[in-house]
């Protein structure tokens, strides 16, 4: 028997294929996004709040808070080298970074000292210390800078901040323990 095939219905509806998503804009997508992220934080929210809500909490007094810096005191200074002229370079050292650093003068009126002002107070006196020290201090600079550098003080007063001297009396500290001055 022969098949027949059904007969199409010219009238009837045809099912199309689906049209292509059109694309978004960047403002949908963006929108799109924050709308999906709050909805995130929302959540979030809820559920901090319901494995937080068992803890008891007193309320903090800010009173008992500290609300400025505790005065700790000078720095404390490292341990000294254990030869004269290298704890003397030493002590410099940590009063320039503590007292600050100047140029011009060997003590200015704020009581910041230049490289020689420094080495000077921390001398105590002691005039041959002092020019064995300060010694030393030229013999590194001139190593570092080369030997057109005239004198301590000329070489200090050729800065404009107190990086590069304040170094080089650390330096000269290094030296002197090396020489065991």
């Amino acid at each position: 028997m022969p098949q027949t095939r059904p007969a199409i219905d010219p009238t009837a509806p045809t099912t199309q294929a689906p049209a292509p998503p059109k694309a978004l804009s960047l403002e949908e997508r963006l929108t799109l996004i924050n709308t999906e992220m709050t909805a995130r934080l929302d959540e979030a929210a809820v559920a901090y709040e319901v494995n937080t809500a068992h803890i008891d909490l007193e309320p903090v007094d800010l009173a008992d808070v500290v609300t400025g810096p505790v005065d700790t005191g000078p720095a404390p200074l490292p341990d000294l080298y254990p030869t004269p002229v290298a704890a003397l370079l030493q002590r410099a050292h940590h009063r320039l970074l503590t007292g600050g650093w100047c140029k011009d003068a060997l003590v200015d009126e704020d009581g910041a000292r230049c490289m020689l002002g420094a080495i000077r107070i921390e001398a105590r006196g002691d005039s041959g210390l002092e020019a064995n020290a300060a010694a030393v201090l030229l013999d590194a600079i001139r190593r570092k800078f080369g030997d057109d550098v005239d004198s301590v003080p000329s070489f200090n007063d050729a800065h404009g901040t107190g990086r590069v001297p304040i170094r080089m009396v650390d330096q000269a500290a290094g030296l002197a323990d090396a020489r065991g001055l």
